[in-house]
């Protein structure tokens, strides 16, 4: 499955509504960590349909990023059933972002 660019108008849709757990990555271009965790959540992404994953550029959407608290960025969080289950700040290794969709 692909990564869902998420925004204000559809995290509702996707994030919240979504039947399946969701992964989502906050992040910004100019963060060197966040570029690290990046390709690491586009493969959990191409390898697990079980999963959606979305990611959210704290820069195009201060508001978004705002509303969770984010506060250091890369800043990972799962949903299950519309709830935060996880959150974790701070680049982590593949197994790492895996266990917290345990």
């Amino acid at each position: 499955m692909s990564v869902v660019n998420l925004t204000m108008e559809n995290f509702q849709r996707e994030v919240l509504n979504s039947e399946k757990p969701v992964l989502v990555d906050f992040w910004a271009s100019w963060c060197g960590p966040c570029r690290m965790v990046s390709p690491l959540v586009d493969q959990i992404a191409a390898e697990n349909d079980e999963v959606k994953v979305g990611k959210v550029d704290i820069d195009a959407q201060p508001e978004l990023a705002s509303a969770f608290r984010v506060m250091s960025i890369p800043t990972l969080m799962v949903f299950k059933d519309g709830k935060l289950s996880k959150s974790v700040v701070g680049a982590r290794p593949k197994a790492a972002i895996l266990a917290m969709l345990d």
